[in-house]
Protein backbone atom coordinates (compact mmCIF):
# COMPACT_ATOMS: atom_id res chain seq x y z
CA UNK A 1 0.00 0.00 0.00
CA UNK A 2 1.58 3.40 -0.63
CA UNK A 3 2.29 5.49 2.25
CA UNK A 4 1.09 8.61 1.65
CA UNK A 5 -2.35 9.02 1.21
CA UNK A 6 -4.58 11.91 0.15
CA UNK A 7 -7.57 12.28 1.81
CA UNK A 8 -11.02 14.14 1.09
CA UNK A 9 -13.33 15.26 3.97
CA UNK A 10 -16.92 15.77 3.02
CA UNK A 11 -18.75 18.10 5.37
CA UNK A 12 -22.45 17.33 4.80
CA UNK A 13 -24.92 18.73 6.99
CA UNK A 14 -28.19 17.10 7.43
CA UNK A 15 -26.85 13.90 6.49
CA UNK A 16 -28.80 11.15 8.47
CA UNK A 17 -27.97 7.03 9.07
CA UNK A 18 -31.47 6.74 7.86
CA UNK A 19 -31.02 8.39 4.65
CA UNK A 20 -27.25 6.31 3.56
CA UNK A 21 -29.90 3.40 1.46
CA UNK A 22 -30.81 6.61 -0.39
CA UNK A 23 -27.34 7.45 -1.66
CA UNK A 24 -25.97 4.55 -3.38
CA UNK A 25 -23.44 6.11 -4.88
CA UNK A 26 -21.63 7.63 -2.31
CA UNK A 27 -21.87 4.29 0.31
CA UNK A 28 -20.54 2.05 -2.82
CA UNK A 29 -17.53 4.28 -2.10
CA UNK A 30 -17.67 5.34 1.48
CA UNK A 31 -18.90 1.58 2.93
CA UNK A 32 -17.79 1.90 6.34
CA UNK A 33 -19.73 3.87 8.64
CA UNK A 34 -20.00 5.07 12.27
CA UNK A 35 -22.39 7.45 14.91
CA UNK A 36 -21.23 10.65 15.11
CA UNK A 37 -22.22 13.02 17.55
CA UNK A 38 -22.03 16.54 16.82
CA UNK A 39 -20.92 19.24 19.69
CA UNK A 40 -23.21 22.00 21.15
CA UNK A 41 -23.40 24.19 19.02
CA UNK A 42 -25.06 22.22 16.61
CA UNK A 43 -24.27 24.45 13.97
CA UNK A 44 -22.09 25.35 10.74
CA UNK A 45 -19.29 27.41 12.36
CA UNK A 46 -18.85 25.55 15.74
CA UNK A 47 -18.96 22.23 14.11
CA UNK A 48 -16.51 23.04 11.00
CA UNK A 49 -14.02 24.43 13.76
CA UNK A 50 -14.60 21.74 15.93
CA UNK A 51 -13.69 19.25 13.20
CA UNK A 52 -10.80 21.02 11.53
CA UNK A 53 -9.00 22.04 15.03
CA UNK A 54 -9.91 19.28 17.39
CA UNK A 55 -11.32 21.59 20.05
CA UNK A 56 -14.39 22.72 21.55
CA UNK A 57 -15.47 26.02 21.57
CA UNK A 58 -14.35 26.94 24.82
CA UNK A 59 -10.71 27.10 22.83
CA UNK A 60 -11.36 28.02 19.72
CA UNK A 61 -13.99 30.59 20.15
CA UNK A 62 -16.38 29.66 17.67
CA UNK A 63 -19.55 30.43 19.47
CA UNK A 64 -22.18 30.45 16.96
CA UNK A 65 -22.64 31.53 13.23
CA UNK A 66 -21.74 35.01 14.18
CA UNK A 67 -20.36 37.37 16.80
CA UNK A 68 -21.52 40.39 18.81
CA UNK A 69 -18.43 42.22 19.43
CA UNK A 70 -19.16 44.22 22.76
CA UNK A 71 -17.22 46.70 23.00
CA UNK A 72 -17.76 48.53 19.54
CA UNK A 73 -21.76 47.05 19.80
CA UNK A 74 -20.99 45.31 16.59
CA UNK A 75 -22.73 42.37 15.05
CA UNK A 76 -21.16 40.26 12.89
CA UNK A 77 -22.93 37.49 10.99
CA UNK A 78 -21.57 35.17 8.02
CA UNK A 79 -18.75 37.25 7.65
CA UNK A 80 -15.74 36.32 9.84
CA UNK A 81 -12.45 35.12 8.45
CA UNK A 82 -10.29 32.87 9.16
CA UNK A 83 -8.31 34.57 12.23
CA UNK A 84 -11.66 33.83 14.01
CA UNK A 85 -11.11 30.36 14.62
CA UNK A 86 -8.40 30.75 18.03
CA UNK A 87 -6.30 27.37 17.62
CA UNK A 88 -4.44 25.79 14.71
CA UNK A 89 -6.40 23.70 11.62
CA UNK A 90 -5.78 20.75 9.79
CA UNK A 91 -3.56 22.49 7.08
CA UNK A 92 -1.39 24.53 9.84
CA UNK A 93 -0.73 21.07 11.49
CA UNK A 94 -0.41 19.38 7.75
CA UNK A 95 2.15 22.55 6.85
CA UNK A 96 3.84 22.11 9.91
CA UNK A 97 4.97 18.47 9.54
CA UNK A 98 5.19 18.94 5.59
CA UNK A 99 5.82 22.17 3.77
CA UNK A 100 5.16 20.13 0.80
CA UNK A 101 1.47 18.78 2.42
CA UNK A 102 -0.60 20.95 0.34
CA UNK A 103 -4.28 21.38 1.73
CA UNK A 104 -7.51 22.85 -0.18
CA UNK A 105 -10.46 24.31 1.78
CA UNK A 106 -13.71 24.43 -0.83
CA UNK A 107 -16.47 26.32 0.89
CA UNK A 108 -16.44 25.59 4.74
CA UNK A 109 -17.09 28.78 6.06
CA UNK A 110 -14.31 30.68 7.74
CA UNK A 111 -12.22 30.32 5.59
CA UNK A 112 -10.91 33.23 4.00
CA UNK A 113 -7.45 33.90 5.28
CA UNK A 114 -6.64 30.07 6.47
CA UNK A 115 -3.67 28.43 5.81
CA UNK A 116 -5.21 26.02 3.36
CA UNK A 117 -2.84 26.58 -0.23
CA UNK A 118 -6.19 26.84 -2.18
CA UNK A 119 -9.65 27.44 -0.99
CA UNK A 120 -12.59 28.96 -2.41
CA UNK A 121 -15.81 30.57 -0.92
CA UNK A 122 -18.50 32.96 -1.90
CA UNK A 123 -17.42 36.60 -1.91
CA UNK A 124 -19.82 38.76 -3.82
CA UNK A 125 -18.92 42.46 -4.74
CA UNK A 126 -21.16 44.59 -3.17
CA UNK A 127 -21.39 47.90 -5.43
CA UNK A 128 -21.77 51.09 -4.35
CA UNK A 129 -25.56 51.29 -6.31
CA UNK A 130 -26.20 48.72 -3.22
CA UNK A 131 -26.30 45.34 -6.01
CA UNK A 132 -24.22 42.83 -5.89
CA UNK A 133 -21.70 41.44 -8.43
CA UNK A 134 -20.72 37.45 -8.46
CA UNK A 135 -17.53 36.20 -7.27
CA UNK A 136 -15.39 33.76 -5.17
CA UNK A 137 -12.43 34.54 -2.72
CA UNK A 138 -9.98 32.24 -3.79
CA UNK A 139 -6.42 31.37 -3.09
CA UNK A 140 -4.53 31.80 -5.77
CA UNK A 141 -6.24 35.00 -5.51
CA UNK A 142 -6.77 35.12 -9.56
CA UNK A 143 -7.70 31.31 -9.85
CA UNK A 144 -11.78 32.27 -9.50
CA UNK A 145 -11.78 33.63 -13.07
CA UNK A 146 -10.24 29.92 -14.03
CA UNK A 147 -13.07 28.70 -12.38
CA UNK A 148 -15.77 31.25 -13.87
CA UNK A 149 -14.06 30.94 -17.56
CA UNK A 150 -14.62 26.80 -17.17
CA UNK A 151 -17.70 26.50 -15.38
CA UNK A 152 -19.39 30.16 -15.33
CA UNK A 153 -19.85 32.11 -12.27
CA UNK A 154 -20.63 30.17 -8.86
CA UNK A 155 -24.72 30.32 -8.31
CA UNK A 156 -25.00 32.34 -5.20
CA UNK A 157 -29.14 32.56 -5.66
CA UNK A 158 -28.74 28.79 -5.31
CA UNK A 159 -26.34 28.58 -2.33
CA UNK A 160 -28.81 30.16 -0.01
CA UNK A 161 -32.90 31.74 0.03
CA UNK A 162 -35.55 30.73 -1.86
CA UNK A 163 -34.28 29.61 -4.96
CA UNK A 164 -31.70 27.41 -3.03
CA UNK A 165 -30.94 23.93 -4.89
CA UNK A 166 -28.48 21.67 -5.99
CA UNK A 167 -27.02 24.10 -8.30
CA UNK A 168 -24.66 25.49 -6.10
CA UNK A 169 -23.97 21.99 -4.43
CA UNK A 170 -23.00 20.94 -8.04
CA UNK A 171 -20.93 23.88 -9.29
CA UNK A 172 -18.95 23.25 -5.42
CA UNK A 173 -18.25 19.91 -6.82
CA UNK A 174 -17.46 20.66 -10.24
CA UNK A 175 -14.97 23.37 -9.26
CA UNK A 176 -13.53 21.00 -6.76
CA UNK A 177 -12.89 18.30 -9.45
CA UNK A 178 -11.48 20.84 -11.89
CA UNK A 179 -9.07 22.11 -8.95
CA UNK A 180 -7.77 18.35 -8.22
CA UNK A 181 -6.99 17.69 -11.73
CA UNK A 182 -4.91 20.99 -11.84
CA UNK A 183 -3.15 20.66 -8.15
CA UNK A 184 -4.18 17.66 -6.61
CA UNK A 185 -4.07 18.53 -3.09
CA UNK A 186 -3.00 16.37 -0.20
CA UNK A 187 -6.31 17.38 1.82
CA UNK A 188 -9.58 17.90 0.67
CA UNK A 189 -12.26 19.54 2.36
CA UNK A 190 -15.40 19.85 1.21
CA UNK A 191 -18.36 21.41 2.20
CA UNK A 192 -21.62 19.96 0.59
CA UNK A 193 -24.75 21.65 1.85
CA UNK A 194 -27.30 20.42 -0.55
CA UNK A 195 -29.71 18.35 2.53
CA UNK A 196 -29.68 21.84 4.18
CA UNK A 197 -32.78 23.01 1.89
CA UNK A 198 -35.64 21.65 2.18
CA UNK A 199 -35.26 19.89 5.53
CA UNK A 200 -35.22 23.10 7.19
CA UNK A 201 -37.88 24.26 4.80
CA UNK A 202 -40.52 21.63 4.61
CA UNK A 203 -39.27 18.90 7.31
CA UNK A 204 -36.64 16.54 7.42
CA UNK A 205 -39.08 13.91 6.04
CA UNK A 206 -40.72 15.77 3.66
CA UNK A 207 -40.98 14.29 0.03
CA UNK A 208 -39.01 17.24 -1.02
CA UNK A 209 -36.04 16.50 1.48
CA UNK A 210 -35.94 13.06 0.53
CA UNK A 211 -35.74 14.09 -2.96
CA UNK A 212 -32.81 15.76 -2.35
CA UNK A 213 -30.89 12.65 -1.44
CA UNK A 214 -31.29 11.31 -5.15
CA UNK A 215 -30.09 14.49 -6.78
CA UNK A 216 -27.08 15.23 -3.67
CA UNK A 217 -26.18 11.43 -4.98
CA UNK A 218 -25.66 11.82 -8.33
CA UNK A 219 -23.34 15.14 -8.07
CA UNK A 220 -21.40 13.13 -5.18
CA UNK A 221 -21.26 10.06 -7.85
CA UNK A 222 -19.67 12.87 -10.11
CA UNK A 223 -17.06 13.58 -7.17
CA UNK A 224 -15.93 10.69 -6.93
CA UNK A 225 -15.53 9.71 -10.34
CA UNK A 226 -13.80 12.99 -10.89
CA UNK A 227 -11.14 12.73 -8.18
CA UNK A 228 -10.53 9.22 -8.15
CA UNK A 229 -9.37 10.52 -12.06
CA UNK A 230 -7.73 13.42 -10.39
CA UNK A 231 -5.63 11.29 -8.08
CA UNK A 232 -4.84 8.24 -10.35
CA UNK A 233 -2.52 5.81 -8.80
CA UNK A 234 -2.76 7.65 -5.85
CA UNK A 235 -3.89 6.18 -2.40
CA UNK A 236 -7.12 8.15 -1.87
CA UNK A 237 -8.79 7.89 1.76
CA UNK A 238 -12.19 9.55 1.76
CA UNK A 239 -14.60 10.40 5.04
CA UNK A 240 -17.62 11.71 4.74
CA UNK A 241 -19.00 13.51 8.25
CA UNK A 242 -22.85 14.65 9.00
CA UNK A 243 -22.20 18.28 10.47
CA UNK A 244 -25.02 17.57 12.11
CA UNK A 245 -28.97 16.49 12.03
CA UNK A 246 -32.01 18.22 11.06
CA UNK A 247 -34.91 17.58 13.32
CA UNK A 248 -38.47 18.48 12.54
CA UNK A 249 -40.19 21.65 14.59
CA UNK A 250 -43.18 22.83 15.35
CA UNK A 251 -42.74 25.46 17.83
CA UNK A 252 -40.98 28.84 17.34
CA UNK A 253 -39.62 30.95 20.69
CA UNK A 254 -38.72 34.76 20.18
CA UNK A 255 -36.48 35.59 22.62
CA UNK A 256 -36.17 39.08 21.49
CA UNK A 257 -39.61 39.89 22.10
CA UNK A 258 -39.65 38.56 25.54
CA UNK A 259 -36.71 40.97 26.02
CA UNK A 260 -38.86 43.75 24.88
CA UNK A 261 -41.68 43.08 27.32
CA UNK A 262 -39.37 42.85 29.93
CA UNK A 263 -38.10 46.73 28.97
CA UNK A 264 -34.57 45.17 27.90
CA UNK A 265 -34.66 45.29 24.67
CA UNK A 266 -35.01 48.78 22.78
CA UNK A 267 -35.75 50.04 19.24
CA UNK A 268 -35.44 52.72 17.36
CA UNK A 269 -36.91 54.00 14.19
CA UNK A 270 -35.66 53.64 10.75
CA UNK A 271 -36.95 53.69 7.39
CA UNK A 272 -40.55 53.12 8.42
CA UNK A 273 -39.49 49.97 10.91
CA UNK A 274 -38.24 49.44 14.31
CA UNK A 275 -34.48 48.83 14.28
CA UNK A 276 -32.76 46.99 17.18
CA UNK A 277 -30.98 49.60 18.81
CA UNK A 278 -27.63 47.88 21.00
CA UNK A 279 -26.70 51.29 22.23
CA UNK A 280 -29.82 51.50 24.79
CA UNK A 281 -30.78 48.25 25.50
CA UNK A 282 -29.67 46.47 28.52
CA UNK A 283 -29.89 42.84 27.02
CA UNK A 284 -30.15 41.38 24.08
CA UNK A 285 -30.03 37.92 21.86
CA UNK A 286 -28.39 36.64 19.29
CA UNK A 287 -30.02 33.69 17.72
CA UNK A 288 -29.26 31.11 15.71
CA UNK A 289 -31.31 27.89 15.09
CA UNK A 290 -31.85 26.10 18.21
CA UNK A 291 -30.21 28.47 20.72
CA UNK A 292 -28.92 32.12 21.72
CA UNK A 293 -26.94 34.09 23.15
CA UNK A 294 -27.77 36.71 25.61
CA UNK A 295 -25.76 39.28 26.01
CA UNK A 296 -26.43 41.83 29.17
CA UNK A 297 -25.01 45.32 29.19
CA UNK A 298 -22.23 45.93 31.73
CA UNK A 299 -22.97 42.21 32.88
CA UNK A 300 -25.27 43.16 35.60
CA UNK A 301 -25.42 40.22 37.36
CA UNK A 302 -28.97 41.34 38.70
CA UNK A 303 -30.00 41.76 35.31
CA UNK A 304 -28.44 38.52 34.01
CA UNK A 305 -30.46 36.80 37.13
CA UNK A 306 -33.81 38.32 36.07
CA UNK A 307 -33.32 37.23 32.30
CA UNK A 308 -32.56 33.93 33.33
CA UNK A 309 -35.35 33.82 35.64
CA UNK A 310 -37.84 35.01 33.11
CA UNK A 311 -36.68 32.49 30.51
CA UNK A 312 -36.95 29.41 32.82
CA UNK A 313 -40.38 26.90 31.85
CA UNK A 314 -40.61 29.42 28.71
CA UNK A 315 -42.29 27.28 26.24
CA UNK A 316 -40.04 26.17 23.61
CA UNK A 317 -36.56 26.53 26.36
CA UNK A 318 -35.31 23.71 27.61
CA UNK A 319 -32.43 24.59 29.57
CA UNK A 320 -30.77 28.29 30.56
CA UNK A 321 -27.49 28.44 31.55
CA UNK A 322 -25.33 31.48 33.28
CA UNK A 323 -21.50 31.74 33.63
CA UNK A 324 -19.91 28.84 34.72
CA UNK A 325 -22.99 26.61 33.60
CA UNK A 326 -22.07 27.07 30.00
CA UNK A 327 -19.30 24.99 30.75
CA UNK A 328 -21.50 22.33 30.54
CA UNK A 329 -21.36 22.60 26.79
CA UNK A 330 -18.15 23.86 26.46
CA UNK A 331 -19.53 27.24 25.11
CA UNK A 332 -17.86 28.93 28.44
CA UNK A 333 -15.75 31.44 26.33
CA UNK A 334 -15.61 35.48 26.44
CA UNK A 335 -16.93 35.81 23.15
CA UNK A 336 -20.86 33.84 24.25
CA UNK A 337 -23.54 35.42 26.13
CA UNK A 338 -23.72 35.85 29.36
CA UNK A 339 -26.96 33.81 28.97
CA UNK A 340 -27.37 30.88 26.96
CA UNK A 341 -30.66 29.56 25.92
CA UNK A 342 -31.03 26.48 24.32
CA UNK A 343 -34.42 25.37 22.67
CA UNK A 344 -36.43 21.92 22.85
CA UNK A 345 -35.79 19.44 19.78
CA UNK A 346 -38.82 20.23 18.67
CA UNK A 347 -38.89 23.78 18.89
CA UNK A 348 -36.65 27.09 17.13
CA UNK A 349 -35.61 30.58 17.58
CA UNK A 350 -36.46 33.49 15.92
CA UNK A 351 -34.67 36.74 16.05
CA UNK A 352 -37.68 39.09 15.57
CA UNK A 353 -38.02 42.01 18.04
CA UNK A 354 -41.12 43.71 16.71
CA UNK A 355 -44.87 42.41 17.46
CA UNK A 356 -46.43 44.24 14.28
CA UNK A 357 -45.04 43.51 10.89
CA UNK A 358 -45.76 46.70 9.74
CA UNK A 359 -42.89 47.87 11.82
CA UNK A 360 -40.41 45.37 10.88
CA UNK A 361 -37.04 46.68 9.44
CA UNK A 362 -36.37 46.66 5.85
CA UNK A 363 -34.47 43.70 5.44
CA UNK A 364 -36.89 41.26 7.34
CA UNK A 365 -38.36 40.72 3.86
CA UNK A 366 -35.33 40.41 2.08
CA UNK A 367 -32.83 37.58 1.69
CA UNK A 368 -30.00 39.52 3.75
CA UNK A 369 -28.28 37.57 6.21
CA UNK A 370 -25.54 39.90 7.53
CA UNK A 371 -27.53 42.75 8.61
CA UNK A 372 -30.13 40.30 10.20
CA UNK A 373 -28.68 40.07 13.79
CA UNK A 374 -29.86 36.98 13.78
CA UNK A 375 -30.06 33.89 11.41
CA UNK A 376 -33.12 33.40 9.65
CA UNK A 377 -34.13 30.44 8.33
CA UNK A 378 -38.03 31.98 6.86
CA UNK A 379 -35.32 33.36 3.97
CA UNK A 380 -35.91 29.84 2.12
CA UNK A 381 -39.50 31.00 1.93
CA UNK A 382 -40.94 33.25 -0.78
CA UNK A 383 -44.28 34.74 -0.44
CA UNK A 384 -45.53 35.13 -4.39
CA UNK A 385 -48.20 38.05 -3.67
CA UNK A 386 -45.63 40.23 -2.18
CA UNK A 387 -42.66 39.01 -3.65
CA UNK A 388 -40.57 39.18 -0.60
CA UNK A 389 -39.73 36.24 1.80
CA UNK A 390 -43.00 36.32 4.55
CA UNK A 391 -42.40 37.37 8.16
CA UNK A 392 -44.27 33.79 9.61
CA UNK A 393 -41.58 32.00 11.55
CA UNK A 394 -44.23 29.16 11.81
CA UNK A 395 -43.34 28.04 8.00
CA UNK A 396 -39.93 26.77 9.27
CA UNK A 397 -40.05 22.91 9.99
CA UNK A 398 -36.69 21.70 10.62
CA UNK A 399 -33.71 22.62 12.68
CA UNK A 400 -30.94 22.15 14.74
CA UNK A 401 -28.28 23.48 17.56
CA UNK A 402 -29.66 22.19 20.36
CA UNK A 403 -27.29 19.56 22.11
CA UNK A 404 -27.61 15.96 21.50
CA UNK A 405 -29.91 14.13 23.69
CA UNK A 406 -31.62 11.40 21.92
CA UNK A 407 -30.42 9.25 18.82
CA UNK A 408 -32.20 10.88 16.32
CA UNK A 409 -29.93 13.95 16.51
CA UNK A 410 -27.13 11.86 15.67
CA UNK A 411 -24.99 11.84 12.35
CA UNK A 412 -22.99 9.38 10.83
CA UNK A 413 -19.15 9.62 9.46
CA UNK A 414 -18.45 7.23 6.41
CA UNK A 415 -15.24 5.92 5.09
CA UNK A 416 -13.47 4.35 2.53
CA UNK A 417 -11.54 2.41 4.54
CA UNK A 418 -12.32 0.35 7.46
CA UNK A 419 -9.19 1.14 9.25
CA UNK A 420 -9.93 5.15 9.16
CA UNK A 421 -12.35 5.28 11.87
CA UNK A 422 -11.87 2.51 14.29
CA UNK A 423 -13.53 3.62 17.20
CA UNK A 424 -17.59 2.37 17.77
CA UNK A 425 -18.71 5.95 17.53
CA UNK A 426 -16.82 9.55 16.84
CA UNK A 427 -17.35 13.49 17.67
CA UNK A 428 -16.91 15.94 15.77
CA UNK A 429 -13.48 16.72 17.33
CA UNK A 430 -12.61 13.76 16.91
CA UNK A 431 -12.82 14.55 12.72
CA UNK A 432 -9.20 16.19 12.36
CA UNK A 433 -7.17 13.54 14.64
CA UNK A 434 -8.60 10.98 12.05
CA UNK A 435 -7.69 12.87 8.81
CA UNK A 436 -3.86 13.90 10.95
CA UNK A 437 -3.38 10.13 11.47
CA UNK A 438 -3.31 9.23 8.05
CA UNK A 439 -0.34 11.43 7.62
CA UNK A 440 1.30 9.54 10.38
CA UNK A 441 0.13 13.01 12.77
CA UNK A 442 -0.82 12.22 16.32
Amino acid sequence: MQMDPSVVLLSIPGLRPQDLPRLPQLTRTLPHTVPLTPSFPCVTWPVQANMLTGRLPREHGVIANGFYWRASRQVEMWTGGNQRIAARQIWDRLHAHDPRCTSAAWFPMLSKGCGADYVCMPAPVHNPDGSESLWCYTQPAAFYGELRDALGHFPLQHFWGPLANIQSTAWIVDSAVFTAHRFQPRFFYLYVPHLEYAAQKLGPDSPAAIAALAELDEVLGRLIDGLTAAYAGRQLVWLAASEYVITPVNHVSYPNRVLREQGHLQVRPEGGGEMLDLERSTAWALVDHQFSHVFVQRQDPQVIDAIAQRFAGESGISEVLVGDQRGKYAVNHPRSGDIVLISTPSSWQAYYWWFDDARAPDFARTVDIHRKPGYDPVELHWDPQTRTIPLDATLVRGSHGAPVTDTSQRGVLLSSQADAVPAPAVRDVDIGPLVLRQFGLS
